[in-house]
């Protein structure tokens, strides 16, 4: 536009001097619409719209100046104007370009990551510095960036942890180092989401083996308790019923168990009034003769 500008006024001139060395309306008239062309065509070189939900950063001959602001701004017109988006970015690591991941073990894991980040304002010029444009943010900052963090942190911790019982705290640690770095470069990062670990082929199969392992030991262990018990069980009865019978044949003399043999016998006389009741006492105990018609 600005070259424009110049080249109107340049006309205008041209068009002066034609017409004041003929002495023609039509010239003179020429060049005024000329010289007002260039004049718009310079002021619309020395204004920048500044897109909403965008950030400029000036430079002119070199020199970064301060972030321009969405709206109208009024600049050199030597001045170039990089415009940054501000709204959200997801950054989505999977599928091919999912991160691969070693643990601590050497185990090697797929982790499945979205990334939400933006343009922070105020930082334009940092982000200017260091990437150059809006496209260049994602390829030479925030992707090399939080492939680098995801692996420092997986390498931190075992393969089941990383897969399982530690997923949400790897995750905690994986955002809080990508908004720790990415932050004075210009980027704030809003969400980070470990979304899938999946293990390797290789990693599943040991997976696998490990748990048949250990479901072959629990239920080895869970037998031997079981015949533990077992034996403890039987060992207590028959403990128990030795001392009864030692209990018993403590108690069991001669005399009691004749009277209980008499006793016994006595309560059968109502149906036999006389019969004979086979206790006695001693090795060479005789019979005994119950008249029960006498009792």
């Amino acid at each position: 536009m600005f070259v424009l500008s110049i080249l109107l006024l340049i006309a205008a001139v041209v068009l002066f001097f034609i017409g004041r060395g003929r002495d023609a309306g039509g010239w003179r008239i020429g060049a005024a619409l000329s010289v007002v062309g260039a004049v718009l065509a310079g002021v619309f070189a020395c204004v920048h719209v500044v897109s909403a939900y965008e950030v400029g950063v000036p430079v002119t001959f070199g020199k970064i100046g301060k972030p321009l602001n969405s709206g109208v701004q009024f600049r050199s017109p030597f001045t170039e104007v990089t415009s940054f988006s501000t709204r959200p970015v997801d950054l989505n690591l999977y599928d091919k370009d999912v991160v691969e991941v070693r643990s601590s073990q050497g185990g090697v894991l797929y982790a499945d990551v979205t990334i939400k980040w933006a343009v922070i304002p105020a930082k334009a010029v940092e982000l200017y510095r260091l990437a150059g444009s809006e496209e260049a943010v994602e390829e030479r900052l925030v992707l090399p960036d939080s492939r680098e963090i995801i692996r420092n942190v997986f390498a931190k911790h075992t393969s089941e942890e990383g897969y399982a019982s530690a997923r949400e705290q790897i995750g905690s640690e994986i955002a809080a180092l990508v908004k720790e770095r990415l932050a004075p470069r210009g980027i704030d990062v809003t969400v980070v989401n470990l979304r899938n670990v999946k293990p390797s082929d290789k990693l599943q199969d040991q997976i696998d083996k490990k748990i048949q392992q250990e479901q072959d030991t629990e239920r080895a262990v869970e037998a031997a308790r079981t015949a533990k018990a077992e034996a403890e069980r039987k060992r207590i009865e028959a403990e128990g019923i030795a001392r009864a019978n030692e209990i018993l044949a403590k108690s069991l003399s001669d005399k009691v168990l004749y009277n209980q043999c008499l006793e016994a016998y006595k309560e059968a006389a109502a149906a036999n009034p006389v019969y004979a009741v086979p206790c006695g006492t001693g090795a060479n105990g005789t019979s005994v003769i119950v008249d029960s018609s006498k009792n």
